[in-house]
């Protein structure tokens, strides 16, 4: 994957991708969320107020779950010309490709949203989608990276989704008794 992209790179392309990637960042993702919440809080809707909080936890969930991972893995970005093998714990941002985080953190926040409403979800899919091919395109993660941080970001959204399910349902279950 890597030298297809490295054979079809064009100057508009790439800045398109360095502003996809950016997109990727915590920031905007979290503005977003945090926006929608207020306006589905204020409008009074619990079931939109759920979803947009589910969003934001599987987001924070899966972003910290990378992070950890990064660290972990100490896998070198493609950027980065170093020997394969594993060398103990990094910080250093150049040694924290496995898994991408933006692609984590956007999957699972998009994935709330593609479980609580698959319509509106569907039509949000390629944002992730883009997030990863814009990580690999600026060569910050090889597929891999990319392929599991979806998985990741999937994971995390069941998980939080399972989560306030549960939780909703214990408390209509007392308020029923």
């Amino acid at each position: 994957m890597q030298n297809f992209i490295a054979q079809h790179q064009s100057r508009l392309a790439k800045n398109f991708m360095r502003n996809v990637s950016r997109l990727g960042d915590w920031t905007e993702h979290f503005a977003l969320g945090i926006t929608l919440l207020a306006i589905a809080w204020w409008r009074g809707n619990k079931k939109w107020t759920r979803i947009f909080l589910s969003m934001l936890l599987a987001f924070a969930l899966a972003g910290a779950a990378a992070r950890v991972v990064k660290i972990a893995s100490g896998r070198a970005r493609p950027s980065v010309k170093t020997e394969e093998v594993w060398s103990g714990l990094k910080f250093s941002s150049n040694y924290n490709a496995f898994p991408s985080g933006h692609t984590a953190a956007s999957a699972a926040f998009f994935a709330v949203l593609l479980l609580a409403n698959w319509r509106i979800g569907l039509a949000c899919l390629p944002i992730p989608i883009l997030i990863g091919f814009s990580r690999m395109y600026v060569a910050a993660h090889y597929l891999s990276d990319v392929v599991c941080a979806a998985i990741l970001g999937i994971l995390c959204a069941i998980l939080v989704e399972h989560f306030l399910r549960r939780q909703i349902e214990n408390r209509t279950s007392k308020i029923a008794n």
